[in-house]
Protein backbone atom coordinates (compact mmCIF):
# COMPACT_ATOMS: atom_id res chain seq x y z
CA UNK A 1 0.00 0.00 0.00
CA UNK A 2 1.02 3.02 -1.04
CA UNK A 3 -0.10 6.61 0.93
CA UNK A 4 1.42 10.03 -0.45
CA UNK A 5 1.12 12.83 1.31
CA UNK A 6 2.03 16.64 2.56
CA UNK A 7 1.63 17.18 5.95
CA UNK A 8 1.38 21.00 7.46
CA UNK A 9 0.30 20.19 11.03
CA UNK A 10 1.76 20.67 14.39
CA UNK A 11 0.44 17.10 15.92
CA UNK A 12 -2.85 15.03 15.53
CA UNK A 13 -3.05 13.40 19.23
CA UNK A 14 -2.68 9.94 20.14
CA UNK A 15 -5.27 8.21 21.64
CA UNK A 16 -5.49 5.66 24.04
CA UNK A 17 -6.31 2.01 24.14
CA UNK A 18 -6.72 -0.94 25.96
CA UNK A 19 -4.44 -3.32 24.43
CA UNK A 20 -1.65 -4.32 26.39
CA UNK A 21 2.27 -4.76 24.79
CA UNK A 22 5.33 -6.07 26.25
CA UNK A 23 7.62 -4.23 28.71
CA UNK A 24 9.88 -2.16 26.37
CA UNK A 25 8.08 0.67 25.99
CA UNK A 26 10.58 3.34 25.92
CA UNK A 27 12.86 4.08 23.36
CA UNK A 28 15.71 5.49 25.82
CA UNK A 29 18.99 5.54 23.82
CA UNK A 30 20.14 6.43 20.29
CA UNK A 31 20.34 2.89 19.09
CA UNK A 32 17.29 1.69 20.78
CA UNK A 33 19.48 -0.04 23.43
CA UNK A 34 23.01 -0.24 24.76
CA UNK A 35 23.53 -2.73 22.42
CA UNK A 36 22.60 -0.35 19.54
CA UNK A 37 20.35 -2.95 17.70
CA UNK A 38 18.08 -1.19 16.62
CA UNK A 39 15.33 -3.52 17.65
CA UNK A 40 11.72 -3.09 19.26
CA UNK A 41 10.79 -6.27 21.00
CA UNK A 42 6.66 -4.81 20.29
CA UNK A 43 4.91 -7.01 18.14
CA UNK A 44 1.60 -4.78 17.86
CA UNK A 45 2.35 -3.85 14.46
CA UNK A 46 3.18 -6.45 12.51
CA UNK A 47 3.17 -7.73 8.66
CA UNK A 48 -0.63 -8.50 8.87
CA UNK A 49 -1.80 -5.43 9.71
CA UNK A 50 1.39 -2.59 9.02
CA UNK A 51 -0.48 -1.54 5.59
CA UNK A 52 -2.68 0.32 8.25
CA UNK A 53 -0.23 2.28 9.19
CA UNK A 54 -1.22 6.34 9.31
CA UNK A 55 0.25 9.15 10.28
CA UNK A 56 -1.10 9.33 13.93
CA UNK A 57 0.98 12.35 15.61
CA UNK A 58 3.40 14.64 12.92
CA UNK A 59 5.56 17.48 15.25
CA UNK A 60 7.06 20.46 12.38
CA UNK A 61 9.39 21.52 14.81
CA UNK A 62 9.42 24.95 13.67
CA UNK A 63 12.77 25.93 12.45
CA UNK A 64 13.61 27.93 9.51
CA UNK A 65 17.51 27.08 8.81
CA UNK A 66 17.17 23.52 7.33
CA UNK A 67 20.16 20.53 7.01
CA UNK A 68 20.46 17.16 7.40
CA UNK A 69 17.25 16.06 9.53
CA UNK A 70 19.24 13.24 11.29
CA UNK A 71 17.87 13.01 15.15
CA UNK A 72 16.31 9.83 16.46
CA UNK A 73 13.83 10.73 18.46
CA UNK A 74 14.51 9.35 22.00
CA UNK A 75 10.93 8.90 24.19
CA UNK A 76 10.89 7.94 27.91
CA UNK A 77 7.43 7.82 29.50
CA UNK A 78 5.09 10.48 28.05
CA UNK A 79 7.94 12.40 26.80
CA UNK A 80 10.05 12.42 23.19
CA UNK A 81 12.90 14.83 22.63
CA UNK A 82 14.13 15.14 19.53
CA UNK A 83 17.02 17.40 18.26
CA UNK A 84 17.56 19.54 15.12
CA UNK A 85 20.10 20.11 12.66
CA UNK A 86 21.46 23.34 14.33
CA UNK A 87 21.22 21.99 17.84
CA UNK A 88 17.91 23.11 18.95
CA UNK A 89 16.72 20.42 21.39
CA UNK A 90 12.68 19.99 21.76
CA UNK A 91 10.38 18.15 24.93
CA UNK A 92 7.58 16.63 23.79
CA UNK A 93 4.20 15.28 26.15
CA UNK A 94 3.30 12.90 23.90
CA UNK A 95 -0.84 12.95 25.91
CA UNK A 96 -1.13 16.46 24.32
CA UNK A 97 1.26 16.27 21.50
CA UNK A 98 2.50 19.85 22.77
CA UNK A 99 5.83 21.08 23.30
CA UNK A 100 6.99 21.17 27.03
CA UNK A 101 9.82 23.22 26.52
CA UNK A 102 12.49 24.73 23.66
CA UNK A 103 16.38 24.89 23.73
CA UNK A 104 17.86 26.62 21.21
CA UNK A 105 21.71 26.33 21.51
CA UNK A 106 23.71 29.66 20.36
CA UNK A 107 26.40 28.71 18.51
CA UNK A 108 29.65 29.99 18.41
CA UNK A 109 32.78 29.00 15.74
CA UNK A 110 31.02 26.09 13.69
CA UNK A 111 33.41 24.16 11.04
CA UNK A 112 32.01 21.13 9.74
CA UNK A 113 32.61 18.92 6.39
CA UNK A 114 29.29 17.79 5.52
CA UNK A 115 26.45 19.59 6.67
CA UNK A 116 24.81 21.04 9.51
CA UNK A 117 23.16 18.09 11.52
CA UNK A 118 22.64 16.54 15.18
CA UNK A 119 21.26 12.70 15.71
CA UNK A 120 19.90 12.93 18.76
CA UNK A 121 20.20 13.18 22.66
CA UNK A 122 20.66 10.96 25.51
CA UNK A 123 18.84 11.07 28.62
CA UNK A 124 19.82 10.03 32.57
CA UNK A 125 18.36 11.13 35.93
CA UNK A 126 17.24 14.53 35.51
CA UNK A 127 18.72 15.24 32.59
CA UNK A 128 18.81 15.40 28.57
CA UNK A 129 22.14 15.65 27.31
CA UNK A 130 23.09 16.96 23.47
CA UNK A 131 25.99 17.59 21.87
CA UNK A 132 26.77 20.29 19.33
CA UNK A 133 28.46 21.83 16.13
CA UNK A 134 30.56 23.55 18.00
CA UNK A 135 31.83 20.73 20.03
CA UNK A 136 30.18 21.26 23.34
CA UNK A 137 28.24 18.93 25.26
CA UNK A 138 25.31 20.20 27.11
CA UNK A 139 23.11 19.29 30.12
CA UNK A 140 19.47 20.20 30.24
CA UNK A 141 16.89 19.76 32.84
CA UNK A 142 14.48 16.94 31.27
CA UNK A 143 11.34 18.49 32.64
CA UNK A 144 11.89 22.44 31.36
CA UNK A 145 15.01 22.61 29.02
CA UNK A 146 17.24 24.78 31.38
CA UNK A 147 20.59 24.03 31.12
CA UNK A 148 22.66 22.64 33.82
CA UNK A 149 25.98 22.71 32.75
CA UNK A 150 28.05 23.45 29.29
CA UNK A 151 30.94 22.39 28.85
CA UNK A 152 33.54 22.85 25.83
CA UNK A 153 34.45 19.72 24.69
CA UNK A 154 37.08 20.73 22.14
CA UNK A 155 38.23 23.71 20.32
CA UNK A 156 36.03 24.34 17.45
CA UNK A 157 38.19 26.88 15.62
CA UNK A 158 40.41 23.49 14.70
CA UNK A 159 37.55 21.75 12.90
CA UNK A 160 36.20 19.94 15.69
CA UNK A 161 32.28 19.17 15.85
CA UNK A 162 29.60 17.42 17.62
CA UNK A 163 27.14 15.68 15.68
CA UNK A 164 26.89 11.97 17.25
CA UNK A 165 24.32 11.40 20.00
CA UNK A 166 25.65 10.78 23.33
CA UNK A 167 25.45 7.97 25.76
CA UNK A 168 25.22 7.32 29.37
CA UNK A 169 27.00 4.41 30.79
CA UNK A 170 26.80 3.88 34.55
CA UNK A 171 27.09 7.62 35.52
CA UNK A 172 28.87 8.95 32.98
CA UNK A 173 27.88 10.16 29.80
CA UNK A 174 29.81 9.50 26.88
CA UNK A 175 30.97 11.44 23.45
CA UNK A 176 33.16 11.80 20.41
CA UNK A 177 33.86 14.77 18.12
CA UNK A 178 33.64 14.66 14.57
CA UNK A 179 36.44 16.70 12.35
CA UNK A 180 38.65 14.13 10.93
CA UNK A 181 38.59 16.19 7.91
CA UNK A 182 40.71 19.27 9.09
CA UNK A 183 43.56 17.64 11.33
CA UNK A 184 42.18 17.28 14.39
CA UNK A 185 43.20 14.53 16.95
CA UNK A 186 39.92 12.74 17.71
CA UNK A 187 38.77 11.64 21.11
CA UNK A 188 35.83 9.62 23.02
CA UNK A 189 35.41 11.35 26.34
CA UNK A 190 33.71 10.62 29.67
CA UNK A 191 31.83 12.80 31.58
CA UNK A 192 30.58 12.78 35.21
CA UNK A 193 26.69 12.88 33.76
CA UNK A 194 26.00 14.74 36.94
CA UNK A 195 28.56 17.53 37.25
CA UNK A 196 30.08 17.55 33.81
CA UNK A 197 33.57 16.68 35.44
CA UNK A 198 35.96 14.86 32.82
CA UNK A 199 36.12 10.98 33.91
CA UNK A 200 38.70 9.71 31.26
CA UNK A 201 39.36 10.64 27.37
CA UNK A 202 40.41 8.07 24.50
CA UNK A 203 42.13 9.05 21.81
CA UNK A 204 41.38 7.79 18.82
CA UNK A 205 45.37 8.78 17.35
CA UNK A 206 47.78 6.81 19.57
CA UNK A 207 50.54 8.49 20.52
CA UNK A 208 54.10 7.40 20.20
CA UNK A 209 56.29 6.26 23.58
CA UNK A 210 57.10 9.03 26.03
CA UNK A 211 53.54 11.36 25.09
CA UNK A 212 51.73 11.12 28.78
CA UNK A 213 49.16 9.17 25.89
CA UNK A 214 50.76 6.59 24.87
CA UNK A 215 48.75 3.54 24.48
CA UNK A 216 50.39 0.30 25.34
CA UNK A 217 47.92 -1.48 22.84
CA UNK A 218 49.59 0.23 20.21
CA UNK A 219 52.99 0.17 21.02
CA UNK A 220 54.71 1.97 17.44
CA UNK A 221 51.75 4.53 18.06
CA UNK A 222 49.71 5.14 14.83
CA UNK A 223 52.46 3.69 12.21
CA UNK A 224 51.36 0.55 13.35
CA UNK A 225 52.82 -2.86 12.44
CA UNK A 226 53.27 -1.41 8.46
CA UNK A 227 51.03 -4.19 7.23
CA UNK A 228 50.52 -4.51 3.19
CA UNK A 229 46.83 -5.68 3.46
CA UNK A 230 43.61 -5.46 4.99
CA UNK A 231 43.35 -7.94 8.18
CA UNK A 232 41.05 -9.94 5.76
CA UNK A 233 43.36 -10.57 3.32
CA UNK A 234 43.28 -7.61 0.39
CA UNK A 235 45.72 -6.15 -1.07
CA UNK A 236 46.53 -2.80 -0.33
CA UNK A 237 48.91 -1.95 -3.18
CA UNK A 238 51.28 0.11 -0.50
CA UNK A 239 55.01 1.00 -1.19
CA UNK A 240 56.16 -0.06 2.58
CA UNK A 241 59.74 0.55 1.77
CA UNK A 242 59.22 3.88 0.73
CA UNK A 243 56.52 4.97 4.04
CA UNK A 244 59.78 4.30 6.18
CA UNK A 245 62.11 6.09 4.54
CA UNK A 246 60.03 9.56 4.90
CA UNK A 247 58.41 8.31 8.50
CA UNK A 248 60.99 10.61 9.89
CA UNK A 249 60.18 13.62 8.31
CA UNK A 250 56.79 13.03 9.30
CA UNK A 251 57.12 12.42 12.89
CA UNK A 252 54.66 14.43 14.33
CA UNK A 253 52.15 13.49 11.84
CA UNK A 254 49.92 11.83 14.68
CA UNK A 255 49.66 15.31 16.15
CA UNK A 256 46.79 16.22 13.09
CA UNK A 257 45.81 12.37 12.65
CA UNK A 258 41.99 12.64 12.56
CA UNK A 259 40.00 10.22 13.57
CA UNK A 260 36.92 11.32 14.29
CA UNK A 261 34.42 9.46 16.07
CA UNK A 262 31.10 10.29 14.36
CA UNK A 263 28.71 8.30 15.92
CA UNK A 264 26.91 6.84 19.26
CA UNK A 265 29.36 3.84 20.77
CA UNK A 266 27.82 0.56 21.74
CA UNK A 267 28.01 -0.46 24.92
CA UNK A 268 28.37 -4.71 26.75
CA UNK A 269 27.74 -4.30 30.92
CA UNK A 270 29.00 -7.80 31.37
CA UNK A 271 32.35 -7.20 29.32
CA UNK A 272 32.52 -4.06 30.64
CA UNK A 273 33.57 -2.59 27.24
CA UNK A 274 32.15 0.13 25.06
CA UNK A 275 32.52 -0.14 21.20
CA UNK A 276 33.36 2.69 18.82
CA UNK A 277 33.99 3.19 14.95
CA UNK A 278 36.50 5.60 14.05
CA UNK A 279 36.61 7.55 10.81
CA UNK A 280 39.13 8.82 8.91
CA UNK A 281 42.99 9.80 8.74
CA UNK A 282 44.02 13.22 8.00
CA UNK A 283 44.91 14.45 5.56
CA UNK A 284 41.87 12.18 4.27
CA UNK A 285 43.55 11.04 0.85
CA UNK A 286 47.00 11.68 0.93
CA UNK A 287 49.12 8.86 2.41
CA UNK A 288 51.95 10.32 1.47
CA UNK A 289 52.93 12.30 4.01
CA UNK A 290 51.30 10.42 6.78
CA UNK A 291 53.22 7.14 6.56
CA UNK A 292 52.28 3.83 8.33
CA UNK A 293 48.49 2.12 8.93
CA UNK A 294 47.53 5.15 10.86
CA UNK A 295 45.80 3.82 13.72
CA UNK A 296 43.00 3.99 15.21
CA UNK A 297 41.47 4.93 12.11
CA UNK A 298 39.17 2.72 9.89
CA UNK A 299 39.03 0.52 13.29
CA UNK A 300 36.55 -0.62 15.62
CA UNK A 301 37.96 -0.50 18.88
CA UNK A 302 36.67 -1.82 22.16
CA UNK A 303 37.35 0.34 25.11
CA UNK A 304 37.53 -0.48 28.52
CA UNK A 305 34.50 1.72 29.98
CA UNK A 306 35.48 2.48 33.80
CA UNK A 307 39.20 3.03 32.69
CA UNK A 308 38.97 4.43 29.14
CA UNK A 309 41.80 2.01 27.92
CA UNK A 310 42.55 0.51 24.80
CA UNK A 311 41.43 -3.26 24.99
CA UNK A 312 41.50 -4.56 21.25
CA UNK A 313 41.42 -3.18 18.03
CA UNK A 314 39.95 -4.26 14.29
CA UNK A 315 41.31 -2.09 11.65
CA UNK A 316 39.18 -2.27 8.32
CA UNK A 317 41.79 -0.54 6.25
CA UNK A 318 44.98 -0.05 7.10
CA UNK A 319 46.76 3.86 6.00
CA UNK A 320 43.09 4.61 3.68
CA UNK A 321 43.31 6.68 1.07
CA UNK A 322 40.05 6.21 -0.23
CA UNK A 323 38.02 7.70 2.61
CA UNK A 324 36.70 4.10 3.50
CA UNK A 325 36.41 5.21 7.18
CA UNK A 326 34.46 3.31 9.71
CA UNK A 327 31.21 5.45 10.71
CA UNK A 328 28.38 3.78 11.26
CA UNK A 329 27.70 2.85 14.92
CA UNK A 330 29.11 -0.98 16.00
CA UNK A 331 26.53 -3.25 17.15
CA UNK A 332 26.33 -6.05 19.78
CA UNK A 333 24.64 -8.69 19.43
CA UNK A 334 24.87 -13.26 20.05
CA UNK A 335 25.52 -15.46 17.51
CA UNK A 336 25.37 -19.04 18.24
CA UNK A 337 26.14 -18.22 22.21
CA UNK A 338 28.91 -15.98 20.97
CA UNK A 339 29.11 -12.45 21.98
CA UNK A 340 30.15 -10.48 18.69
CA UNK A 341 30.47 -6.73 17.20
CA UNK A 342 28.99 -5.97 14.08
CA UNK A 343 29.60 -2.74 11.99
CA UNK A 344 28.77 -2.38 8.76
CA UNK A 345 31.68 -0.56 6.11
CA UNK A 346 32.22 1.90 3.85
CA UNK A 347 33.97 -1.13 2.11
CA UNK A 348 30.63 -2.59 1.49
CA UNK A 349 31.33 -5.71 3.52
CA UNK A 350 29.97 -5.96 7.27
CA UNK A 351 32.67 -7.02 9.55
CA UNK A 352 31.84 -10.09 12.41
CA UNK A 353 34.08 -9.30 15.49
CA UNK A 354 34.84 -11.19 19.08
CA UNK A 355 33.56 -9.34 21.21
CA UNK A 356 36.05 -9.91 23.65
CA UNK A 357 38.68 -10.16 21.49
CA UNK A 358 38.43 -8.04 18.68
CA UNK A 359 39.36 -10.88 16.31
CA UNK A 360 37.17 -11.64 12.80
CA UNK A 361 35.16 -13.84 13.06
CA UNK A 362 33.69 -13.32 9.27
CA UNK A 363 33.22 -11.14 6.72
CA UNK A 364 30.21 -11.19 5.13
CA UNK A 365 29.28 -11.12 1.09
CA UNK A 366 29.33 -7.22 -0.12
CA UNK A 367 26.16 -5.65 0.02
CA UNK A 368 27.07 -2.86 -2.82
CA UNK A 369 28.89 -3.41 -6.02
CA UNK A 370 32.44 -3.42 -5.86
CA UNK A 371 34.99 -2.73 -8.41
CA UNK A 372 38.83 -2.11 -8.83
CA UNK A 373 38.52 -1.66 -4.53
CA UNK A 374 41.57 -0.50 -3.15
CA UNK A 375 43.38 0.46 -6.81
CA UNK A 376 45.41 3.94 -6.06
CA UNK A 377 44.26 7.39 -6.23
CA UNK A 378 46.20 8.56 -9.91
CA UNK A 379 46.73 11.84 -11.60
CA UNK A 380 44.69 11.71 -13.57
CA UNK A 381 41.58 9.71 -11.82
CA UNK A 382 41.16 6.15 -10.89
CA UNK A 383 37.44 4.61 -10.75
CA UNK A 384 36.87 2.27 -7.56
CA UNK A 385 33.48 1.20 -6.28
CA UNK A 386 32.23 1.82 -3.32
CA UNK A 387 33.15 5.76 -3.73
CA UNK A 388 33.91 7.67 -0.53
CA UNK A 389 30.43 7.53 0.45
CA UNK A 390 29.83 3.73 0.74
CA UNK A 391 29.24 1.00 1.18
CA UNK A 392 27.38 2.18 4.33
CA UNK A 393 28.20 5.29 5.46
CA UNK A 394 26.75 7.01 8.80
CA UNK A 395 23.70 5.43 8.96
CA UNK A 396 23.07 2.80 11.31
CA UNK A 397 22.18 -0.57 10.52
CA UNK A 398 19.56 -2.69 12.42
CA UNK A 399 19.99 -6.21 14.01
CA UNK A 400 16.86 -8.61 14.55
CA UNK A 401 18.18 -11.05 17.10
CA UNK A 402 16.08 -14.09 16.70
CA UNK A 403 16.77 -14.08 12.64
CA UNK A 404 20.42 -13.28 12.87
CA UNK A 405 20.14 -10.43 10.68
CA UNK A 406 21.59 -7.23 9.60
CA UNK A 407 20.00 -4.53 7.41
CA UNK A 408 22.09 -2.39 6.15
CA UNK A 409 21.67 0.61 3.61
CA UNK A 410 23.61 1.09 1.23
CA UNK A 411 24.92 3.60 -1.52
CA UNK A 412 26.16 2.85 -4.66
CA UNK A 413 27.89 6.04 -6.22
CA UNK A 414 31.33 5.52 -8.78
CA UNK A 415 33.99 7.94 -8.35
CA UNK A 416 37.31 8.26 -9.47
CA UNK A 417 39.87 9.46 -7.01
CA UNK A 418 42.55 12.19 -8.28
CA UNK A 419 46.14 12.77 -6.64
CA UNK A 420 47.30 16.05 -5.29
CA UNK A 421 48.67 17.52 -2.15
CA UNK A 422 47.37 20.43 0.22
CA UNK A 423 49.56 21.57 3.26
CA UNK A 424 47.92 21.68 6.82
CA UNK A 425 46.02 24.92 7.63
CA UNK A 426 44.24 25.54 10.91
CA UNK A 427 40.14 25.03 10.61
CA UNK A 428 40.54 24.11 7.16
CA UNK A 429 39.73 21.59 4.61
CA UNK A 430 42.39 19.10 4.11
CA UNK A 431 41.38 16.32 2.41
CA UNK A 432 45.06 16.08 0.06
CA UNK A 433 43.11 14.30 -2.83
CA UNK A 434 39.99 14.37 -4.41
CA UNK A 435 36.94 12.12 -4.72
CA UNK A 436 34.47 13.04 -8.21
CA UNK A 437 31.23 11.05 -8.31
CA UNK A 438 31.52 10.36 -12.47
CA UNK A 439 28.86 12.29 -14.49
CA UNK A 440 26.83 9.78 -16.45
CA UNK A 441 27.01 6.95 -14.21
CA UNK A 442 23.61 5.37 -12.35
CA UNK A 443 23.53 5.83 -8.57
CA UNK A 444 21.42 4.20 -6.13
CA UNK A 445 20.43 2.81 -2.98
CA UNK A 446 20.07 -1.08 -1.73
CA UNK A 447 18.39 -2.27 1.69
CA UNK A 448 20.12 -5.43 2.44
CA UNK A 449 19.35 -8.45 4.47
CA UNK A 450 23.06 -10.06 5.73
CA UNK A 451 23.02 -13.52 7.61
CA UNK A 452 25.27 -12.86 10.15
CA UNK A 453 25.94 -16.56 11.04
CA UNK A 454 26.72 -17.16 7.48
CA UNK A 455 27.52 -13.75 6.25
CA UNK A 456 25.34 -14.37 2.74
CA UNK A 457 22.98 -12.03 1.62
CA UNK A 458 19.20 -12.89 2.05
CA UNK A 459 17.84 -10.55 0.53
CA UNK A 460 17.87 -7.11 -1.06
CA UNK A 461 15.77 -4.12 -2.67
CA UNK A 462 17.36 -1.56 -4.78
CA UNK A 463 15.58 2.14 -4.63
CA UNK A 464 16.43 5.20 -6.47
CA UNK A 465 18.82 6.95 -4.70
CA UNK A 466 21.63 6.28 -3.08
CA UNK A 467 20.72 5.77 1.57
CA UNK A 468 21.71 8.15 4.04
CA UNK A 469 19.14 6.74 6.88
CA UNK A 470 19.36 4.12 8.69
CA UNK A 471 17.03 0.97 9.64
CA UNK A 472 14.52 -0.45 12.41
CA UNK A 473 14.04 -4.12 13.05
CA UNK A 474 10.73 -4.94 15.05
CA UNK A 475 9.60 -8.32 16.67
CA UNK A 476 6.51 -8.06 14.65
CA UNK A 477 8.99 -9.41 11.53
CA UNK A 478 9.30 -5.83 9.93
CA UNK A 479 12.26 -4.15 9.00
CA UNK A 480 11.47 0.43 8.43
CA UNK A 481 14.05 2.36 6.75
CA UNK A 482 13.71 5.92 4.64
CA UNK A 483 14.62 7.04 1.14
CA UNK A 484 16.19 10.48 -0.08
CA UNK A 485 12.95 11.05 -2.13
CA UNK A 486 10.49 10.77 0.91
CA UNK A 487 9.43 7.44 0.65
CA UNK A 488 9.14 5.54 4.20
CA UNK A 489 9.27 1.76 3.85
CA UNK A 490 8.06 -1.25 5.75
CA UNK A 491 9.65 -4.87 4.65
CA UNK A 492 9.26 -7.52 5.57
CA UNK A 493 11.66 -8.78 7.47
CA UNK A 494 12.44 -12.42 5.92
CA UNK A 495 12.00 -12.03 2.71
CA UNK A 496 12.65 -8.11 1.71
CA UNK A 497 8.73 -7.83 0.14
CA UNK A 498 7.40 -3.85 0.51
CA UNK A 499 4.56 -4.07 2.54
CA UNK A 500 3.79 -0.19 3.39
CA UNK A 501 4.89 3.05 2.19
CA UNK A 502 4.32 6.27 2.96
CA UNK A 503 5.80 9.99 1.22
CA UNK A 504 6.69 12.27 3.97
CA UNK A 505 7.62 15.25 1.19
CA UNK A 506 11.23 15.26 2.25
CA UNK A 507 13.91 12.88 2.33
CA UNK A 508 13.42 10.54 5.21
CA UNK A 509 17.19 10.29 5.77
CA UNK A 510 17.33 9.72 9.84
CA UNK A 511 16.85 6.57 11.89
CA UNK A 512 13.58 5.08 12.73
CA UNK A 513 13.02 4.09 16.16
CA UNK A 514 9.31 2.70 17.91
CA UNK A 515 7.64 2.55 21.18
CA UNK A 516 4.24 2.22 22.86
CA UNK A 517 2.45 4.70 24.66
CA UNK A 518 -1.20 4.02 26.13
CA UNK A 519 -1.28 0.41 25.13
CA UNK A 520 -0.18 1.23 21.26
CA UNK A 521 3.07 0.51 19.42
CA UNK A 522 4.58 3.49 17.48
CA UNK A 523 6.81 4.18 14.49
CA UNK A 524 9.04 7.63 14.77
CA UNK A 525 10.94 8.62 12.26
CA UNK A 526 12.28 12.19 11.64
CA UNK A 527 11.71 12.97 7.86
CA UNK A 528 13.87 16.32 6.65
CA UNK A 529 16.45 15.69 4.10
CA UNK A 530 20.20 15.78 3.94
CA UNK A 531 22.23 18.42 2.66
CA UNK A 532 24.99 16.26 1.26
CA UNK A 533 23.08 14.51 -0.81
CA UNK A 534 20.51 17.22 -1.80
CA UNK A 535 17.21 15.38 -1.12
CA UNK A 536 14.41 17.83 0.32
CA UNK A 537 14.92 19.23 3.18
CA UNK A 538 12.15 19.64 5.86
CA UNK A 539 11.44 19.61 9.40
CA UNK A 540 8.42 17.03 10.14
CA UNK A 541 9.09 14.15 13.16
CA UNK A 542 6.72 11.35 12.03
CA UNK A 543 4.57 9.16 14.38
CA UNK A 544 2.81 6.32 12.35
CA UNK A 545 0.57 3.78 14.11
CA UNK A 546 -2.41 1.56 13.59
CA UNK A 547 -5.87 3.77 12.94
CA UNK A 548 -7.96 4.45 15.91
CA UNK A 549 -11.37 2.35 14.35
CA UNK A 550 -8.58 -1.30 14.32
CA UNK A 551 -7.16 -0.50 17.67
CA UNK A 552 -10.80 -0.01 19.19
CA UNK A 553 -11.54 -3.04 17.10
CA UNK A 554 -8.77 -5.23 18.63
CA UNK A 555 -9.77 -3.79 22.42
CA UNK A 556 -12.79 -6.18 22.10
Amino acid sequence: MRIRAHWAVAALLIGASATSLPAQANWTTYGGNMWNQRYSTLTQINATNVRSLVPRMVFQTGISRLGSFETTPVVIDNMMYVTTPFNTAIGYDLSTGKQVWRYEHKLGTTITCCGPNNRGVAVHGPHVYMGTMDARLVALDRMTGEVAWDIEVADPAYGYSITAAPLVVDDMVLIGVSGGEYGIRGHVTAYNAVTGEQMWRWYSIPAPKGDPTFDAVAPNGWWGNWVGSTPDGADLHRNIAAEKADSAKHADAWTRGGGGVWMTPAYDKDLGMIYVAVGNPSPDLDGGIRPGDNLYTDCVVGIDAKTGKTKWYYQTVPHDVWDLDAVSPPVVTMIGGRKVVVHAGKTAWAYVLDAATGKLVRRTENFTPQENIFALPSAEGTRMLPGANGGAEWSPIAVDPKLNYAFVAGLHQPMNYITHTAPYEKGRLWLGSAFVAIAGEEQYGTYTALNLATGKVVWQNKVAQPMMGGGLATAGGLTFTGEGNGNFNAYASGTGKLLWQFNAGAGCNSAPMSFSFKGEQFIGVACGGNFQLNFPLGAGVFIFGLPKPYMAAMAH
